[in-house]
């Protein structure tokens, strides 16, 4: 499969910079993958398509203030981008500068605290600060918005890049369809007698990384943190036993379903540890019923993913007709409800 047949136009207009006013004032796109029958909804209509006995799955992990602006010793800025901590006193890191800083040199923190040039794994750098490193992060860092988000951070980013029910940090980067519920709409599901089960992956700064490869079966997928405990692997038996539906909250909650399928041969167990997998048109899927999702960038991993879940021409189709009716996409974005498509065809 070539990257190219992952591609749509977008008008930059509907890239949504801001969020919407209220979490659950976003549109919803709802699309039977069996049917290809596409309807035009409020966030809020997504009650109306869950049933008692059913089992929404969420992605519990909660951002973390991971850009900071540092200065070399030669007095050259540099822009810090946190990957992943890890340890106390240690993160892996992306940095932008006009040249990348050397090992063993110093950089100095907006506060004056100092970090150190350990050295890199890749194209990413190991730098260890003078005091652990969450609370600089607390101090000096900026929630890191998306590329595509061409504007500073704000107060207002530090409540609405956040899931309401997100609380384990160490995500550079959101689990977006998370940020459409309320407080109110979980409440509203447990008393329709929707289960809520969940599962952590860390997202990465990888998940924004474009496929360059032509063959998209070339490409190499990054590598997150993820752990699937036994209280929801229980969840998932229990559902499958009344006859419920499994409903991935999110792709990042979907590769971490999938992900722990995937290490017991198909069988959901609990898992933790890294994943890279990388779901297109193609794959078998072992757990997941149901998608709610945001929408995803052109030629991306995540629109593949969508596309396997789908079907190819069902996922093409709606990202064509979102666009005709003006959806908002990305993070801050409109969502799309997704039923499984059995016969899923490939490009």
């Amino acid at each position: 499969m070539q990257r190219q047949q992952f591609h749509y136009d977008l008008p930059d207009q509907l890239i949504a910079n801001h969020p919407a006013k209220e979490r659950r004032d976003s549109k919803l796109l709802s699309l039977d993958g069996a049917t290809g029958e596409l309807q035009d909804q409020s966030f809020a209509q997504l009650l109306d398509w869950v049933e008692p006995g059913d089992l929404m799955v969420f992605n519990d992990t909660r951002v973390i203030p991971a850009r900071l602006f540092a200065r070399k010793e030669t007095g050259g800025s540099v822009e810090i981008l946190v990957e992943r901590v890890l340890s106390e006193t240690r993160v892996l890191a992306h940095t932008r500068a006009s040249r990348s800083p050397k090992p063993g040199s110093c950089l100095h923190l907006e506060d004056g605290s100092q970090l150190k040039v350990v050295g890199r794994e890749g194209a990413l750098f190991i730098l260890d600060f003078a005091e652990s490193v969450v609370p600089v992060l607390n101090r000096v860092g900026h929630m890191p918005l998306p590329p595509y988000i061409d504007r500073a951070d704000t107060e207002e980013d530090q409540e609405r890049y956040q899931t309401v029910y997100g609380r384990r940090e160490g995500a550079v980067a959101a689990p977006t369809a998370g940020l459409h519920f309320d407080q109110a709409m979980l409440a509203e599901l447990k008393a329709m007698g929707v289960e809520q089960g969940f599962v952590t992956l860390h997202v990465g700064a990888g998940t924004f990384q474009p496929v360059k490869a032509d063959n998209i079966e070339d490409h190499t997928m990054h590598t997150e943190v993820v752990e699937v405990g036994a209280c929801v692997c229980e969840q998932i038996a229990a559902t499958r036993a009344r006859g419920g539906r499994v409903i991935a909250v999110g792709t990042t909650s979907v590769r971490s379903l999938e992900s722990a399928a995937r290490a017991h041969g198909g069988t959901i167990a609990p898992f933790q540890g890294e994943t890279d997998i990388f779901i297109y048109p193609g794959y078998q899927f072992n757990v997941v019923d149901c998608l709610v999702t945001n929408f995803h960038l052109p030629e991306s991993t995540l629109l593949m993913l969508v596309s396997a879940f789908a079907g190819y021409d069902n996922a093409m189709g709606a990202y064509r007709h979102a666009v005709q009716k003006q959806y908002r996409f990305f993070s801050y974005g409109d969502a799309m409800f997704i039923q499984r498509n059995p016969a899923p065809n490939g490009p």
